[in-house]
């Protein structure tokens, strides 16, 4: 009973280690009557990056809605169906059910349209194999139950009421699926997605050998189609670059995607989880950016000088996106609702700016990447979307899905015509 567990009730009682207690919800078991909801993490764990929380969060949603035929996109201000708050013992759930800090309850959640779950803050939380409790793990676990689900007495079963460590099995075991497909059904493209736990073992610097043997290549290049990356640009020879946690991919003109390769091999000195990035089809340059810093690499070489605190010149810490914008000739960053835009040779804010988001007509605000493409449009992407900008017209003509509408994402097999899922 000493085991770290979910404080959810089991049956007609609390878990919440050893006390049985009365159930939280009224109708237990029952289901969203809809298959689009809204998440929202509402404050955050001490000691870990946001950004990575984030992604820890997204990768736990997606993958409930890669067995199922529900969706789910973030609410980052105001109301959600479904909301996540840390929280330090007593939190007005009553006594009987206050965090006890490391060890004990990990989190407990509510069913179905109250749609709240509540983590211990003072857990030692991580995002990394071998060290504290996978906040991941929790998060998929308590949105398991967000979303109906009991707890199953299957111990491989990530809805056990107990604390499940990564492997190299899938998260979920075939009895998580049959539940969470008994309430809303089988996935719309009719089969389930799944990804082995090494996979989410590390959200900073996870490992390329996603699968073993004959699935290797074509997993390792379509992982980030199921997911989702810290940036995207194109060079001059219209190649791609897909960054997502210490890793790339080169995606070629004709849509063929490499293994994954990781930054330090091919810029030396470049930190894992980079925020943006973006090449000059003039100077053939990189430019990073994390935090408040930039670097500058001509090939694999870092530019003299660099890393430079870029913050320091006016240019935003943490930028959404980044953008070579060949008709002003500059460099262009985004971050929430301005954007500002910058000289190769200074990197430092240009006057009159920053600038409304407006003036990008139909781009929304927190976009993860943005190239240049050779049919003339800028495309933006977040999340699964992508948005394409007429460079002519100065507003967005077209949205979609970028895994399966855009062939030259490296998301389809250029061979045989067929997308890669």
């Amino acid at each position: 009973m000493g085991r770290p567990r979910c404080g959810t009730g089991d049956g007609e009682s609390w878990g919440h280690l050893a006390a049985p207690r009365h159930r939280r919800s009224a109708q237990h078991g029952s289901k969203w009557h809809k298959r689009h909801l809204t998440y929202r993490v509402v404050n955050w764990p001490p000691y870990l990056p946001q950004h990575e929380v984030r992604l820890a969060v997204r990768a736990a949603f997606e993958l409930w809605s890669n067995v199922s035929s529900l969706v789910f996109w973030e609410a980052r201000h105001g109301p959600a169906d479904i909301r996540l708050t840390f929280f330090h013992g007593d939190h007005n759930d009553g006594l009987s059910n206050a965090f006890d800090g490391p060890g004990g309850a990990l989190a407990h959640a509510f069913f179905p349209r109250r749609g709240e779950a509540h983590f211990d803050s003072a857990e030692r939380w991580s995002l990394r194999s071998g060290k504290g409790r996978n906040l991941f793990v929790v998060v998929a676990h308590e949105v398991g139950h967000t979303l109906g689900l009991e707890h199953s007495p299957a111990r491989s079963a990530l809805m056990s009421p107990y604390y499940k460590k990564l492997s190299k099995d899938f998260v979920l075991s075939w009895d998580d699926i049959l539940a969470i497909q008994n309430l809303y059904g089988k996935p719309s493209r009719g089969s389930a997605v799944q990804l082995p736990g090494r996979v989410f073992t590390h959200f900073q610097d996870w490992s390329g050998d996603l699968y073993g043997g004959d699935r290797q290549r074509q997993g390792a290049s379509t992982y980030y189609c199921h997911s989702f990356f810290d940036a995207v640009t194109a060079d001059a020879d219209h190649s791609l670059y897909i960054f997502k946690g210490g890793h790339f991919w080169v995606v070629s003109a004709s849509g063929n995607a490499s293994q994954p390769q990781p930054l330090h091999a091919r810029w030396p000195g470049l930190p894992a989880g980079i925020d943006a990035c973006a090449c000059s089809p003039l100077s053939r340059s990189f430019y990073f950016f994390k935090g408040g810093r930039c670097w500058r690499y001509q090939g694999s070489t870092l530019a003299s000088g660099f890393p430079q605190k870029c913050s320091a010149r006016g240019l935003p810490r943490h930028p959404d996106t980044a953008l070579y914008f060949q008709r002003l000739r500059r460099l262009v960053l985004f971050k929430g609702a301005k954007y500002f835009v910058a000289s190769e040779e200074t990197l430092a804010v240009e006057p009159y700016y920053p600038r409304s988001l407006r003036d990008w007509d139909g781009v929304p605000p927190g976009t993860t990447g943005a190239l240049a493409h050779r049919d003339g449009s800028v495309y933006f992407f977040r999340d699964e979307q992508y948005w394409r900008f007429d460079q002519a017209k100065l507003r967005v003509v077209a949205t979609g899905k970028w895994a399966t509408q855009l062939p030259w994402m490296g998301c389809w097999d250029a061979n045989g015509g067929q997308v890669l899922f």
